[in-house]
């Protein structure tokens, strides 16, 4: 078994999706069916599609804590050629703050808290619990990998991983935000889209509301990432059309904190997941 394979497998089972890099430190190109993004893009992207292929396509998206798709023959072959391994921080409910040179963690060091660090090579990866907006360049040197970005799994570093500051989510800030909210009347469209939608069908949605209850309740690991990417597969699959009523998110909501989420994480999860998908 490749040692990129090996790493991959530890850090599923930890709740960390990984992704195969090639040279240049980068994920593998697309197929040729999601050339271009022919295919419309995975579902945990900024604009959900319907990709279902099986090979590691379309970058940080495609990572996945799945062992049978990690080691899939695909999947398998991109790790015999693969220089490294990646992860996407955001589904594990982390933010990578990333330090690309000593002028910026020079900088951190006197600015932000505290935490666990990771060396690389021309600078530092300091990383937060809890997931925000991926954001480049917010500072001279400085990157914010997170929601919709992939960090190379460099190893575990020293330091004790610190909850993510305001200090950091304030260097993604450009704007007062207003997507920054817990789910609130969501019995209207979530977006300005109008369209006859196949999950009104209270059964479909029922299904799947249940599903997701069920994912929550069964996790016996990484429940921080398991709320957040159900909360992002949920919304991604309901969230356009309006179907989606305060209701069904407050059974998510008791599920979640049944297994020991406090309501301020549930929030959070919520939130990012709406940031990630663009809404």
């Amino acid at each position: 078994m490749p040692t990129a394979l090996r790493t991959a497998l530890a850090l599923a089972e930890a709740g960390v999706p990984p992704l195969p890099l090639r040279a240049a430190k980068v994920p593998f190109g697309n197929c040729r069916t999601c050339a271009n993004n022919a295919c419309g893009g995975r579902p945990n992207m900024k604009t959900p599609g319907p990709c279902t292929c099986p090979y590691p396509c379309h970058g940080w998206a495609a990572a996945t804590t799945d062992p049978d798709v990690i080691q899939s023959g695909v999947w398998r072959r991109a790790w015999m050629r693969a220089t490294g391994v990646a992860y996407h921080p955001g589904g594990a409910w982390l933010t990578v703050v990333d330090l690309d040179n000593a002028d910026a963690v020079r900088w951190a060091r006197e600015n932000l808290p505290a935490t666990q660090t990771v060396p690389t090579t021309r600078g530092e990866h300091w990383i937060y619990q809890g997931p925000m907006r991926s954001v480049n360049a917010v500072r001279p040197g400085v990157d914010i990998k997170s929601t919709m970005a992939y960090a190379r799994w460099l190893g575990t570093g020293p330091g004790v991983m610190a909850a993510l500051p305001d200090a950091v989510r304030a260097l993604a800030a450009r704007e007062p935000s207003t997507s920054c909210r817990a789910p609130q009347k969501l019995t209207v469209p979530l977006s300005s889209r109008q369209e006859e939608c196949r999950h009104r069908t209270p059964a479909y949605l029922e299904r799947g509301i249940a599903m997701a209850e069920q994912r929550i309740t069964e996790a016996r690991s990484a429940i921080h990432a398991t709320v957040y990417r159900t909360f992002l597969a949920v919304l991604s699959t309901h969230g356009r059309c309006g179907c989606l009523t305060e209701a069904h998110v407050a059974r998510l909501f008791t599920a979640a904190q049944a297994k020991g989420e406090t309501p301020r994480h549930c929030t959070d999860a919520w939130t990012n997941a709406l940031n990630a998908l663009g809404m």
